[in-house]
């Protein structure tokens, strides 16, 4: 569809982005806090750094096997009952978070987390994609990238400060808070999206992800967004480490790093999302992608510096980033056909939590510590980061050539 009344939000599509965003922060909150609680559940559980991995591991490897094992089934039901469902057992397992008494039993409900977690995103993006127009989704996609904004800003200060304040568990019971608030929305306010349900055809779940994971079209994306994700995860695994210990960065200065970035995101992401729309997906991505890759260049090779120069780049870095994820997204969301887009999601979803951990690992394979503290080899890392952004622009300029020769409308 195209015109210009195709841009325009129905207010029934401003209440659904606004609640598919709260799903989001919950999940993005979820996702952040584990890795920024180490400093107190270290001590707290008495384990070592390697039991604190495979506690931060759990949650990804449950949710990448789940999202694989039930990519098929996703095109089967109703996207909202499929919410729903896998929301709710997400918060059981924030639930069981909460009331962990052991690192025994929080391993276990990170796992149950992820094993419903894993295909909450996957929904949530087909809802979103069977709900708006081709011309809407960078803009919607730029509403759901405040979910992160809002967890930096509002969510994780606020987490930790109980965290540290009062008992870690009550960072966990401030998800459980927000998240079932979120699911009476859902059950209130979203209508069924059962699109893929009208033209869906009788075909076997394994087949159907079979065929997911054989289309030389969805294989191109999947490439695209791992390779997106090993950036990021690649760049940002160490980067606090390294403002702390090569910048200068005060461990208390680190929410106000963090925060100011996210308010940034809040405010340019639907910006970016609405020149996304007008000005097209593949020019957006080049543009933030120059613009990390000069960010980058910068930032790994910072020494001591003011905060406030940290400050800047930092978040020029991290809005480049943004740029580069709101236009992927709105242009992958494309690509898959209404019947395969829940299975799609879930496929996309998996392969890229598997490829944040090998990422995460890569990282530390480039960098070490030495016995000031100092990160050494950062500026390595960045070459690595800067090759894997230059080889996604090529996959996305292949991307947008195959849209426009199925002449699928994209400006």
């Amino acid at each position: 569809m195209t015109g210009e009344t195709s841009l325009k939000f129905t207010p029934y599509q401003y209440l659904l982005v606004a609640i598919i965003t709260l799903v989001f922060l919950t999940i993005v909150l979820d996702f952040m806090l584990m890795s920024a609680l180490s400093a107190i559940l270290l001590p707290k559980l008495e384990i070592t750094t390697k039991q604190f991995g495979l506690l931060v591991s759990a949650y990804p490897i449950s949710a990448g096997i789940s999202a694989i094992l039930l990519s098929g089934y996703a095109d089967k039901f109703d996207r909202k009952k499929l919410l729903l469902f896998f929301y709710s057992g997400f918060l059981l397992g924030i639930l069981f978070c909460t009331n962990a008494p052991s690192f025994q039993a929080l391993v276990v409900a990170r796992v149950i987390t992820g094993i419903f977690g894993g295909i909450v995103g996957p929904v949530c993006f087909a809802i979103i994609t069977d709900s708006f127009e081709t011309t809407q989704r960078g803009r919607a996609m730029g509403i759901l990238q405040m979910a992160s904004a809002g967890s930096q800003i509002l969510g994780l200060p606020l987490a930790l400060y109980l965290a540290s304040e009062l008992d870690w568990r009550l960072a966990f019971g401030l998800i459980l808070f927000l998240g079932i608030n979120a699911v009476f929305l859902i059950f209130w306010k979203i209508m069924p999206v059962d699109k893929c349900l009208q033209i869906q055809e009788k075909v076997n779940p394994f087949h159907h992800s079979l065929k997911i994971i054989s289309n030389r079209s969805y294989l191109l994306v999947f490439l695209n967004n791992t390779l997106l994700v090993s950036g990021d995860i690649i760049m940002m695994t160490f980067s606090t480490a390294f403002c702390t210990n090569n910048l200068g960065v005060d461990l208390e200065d680190l929410p106000l790093l963090y925060g100011i970035a996210g308010i940034a995101t809040f405010i340019f992401a639907p910006i970016i999302g609405r020149l996304t729309d007008k000005h097209g997906t593949l020019n957006i991505f080049l543009a933030g992608t120059t613009m990390t890759i000069i960010m980058v260049a910068v930032f790994t090779n910072l020494g001591i510096n003011p905060l406030w120069a940290v400050i800047v780049v930092h978040t020029l870095l991290l809005l480049g980033n943004n740029a580069r994820s709101i236009s992927s997204s709105a242009l992958g969301t494309v690509v898959p056909e209404i019947e395969d887009r829940g299975a799609f999601m879930a496929v996309d979803a998996a392969m890229q939590l598997a490829i944040g951990g090998v990422a995460a690992m890569i990282a530390g394979l480039i960098v070490f510590q030495s016995e000031e503290g100092m990160i050494n080899n950062f500026p390595t890392l960045g070459i690595v980061v800067i090759s894997l952004m230059i080889l996604t622009s090529g996959v996305m300029y292949a991307i947008n050539r195959m849209v426009k020769r199925r002449n699928i409308t994209l400006k």
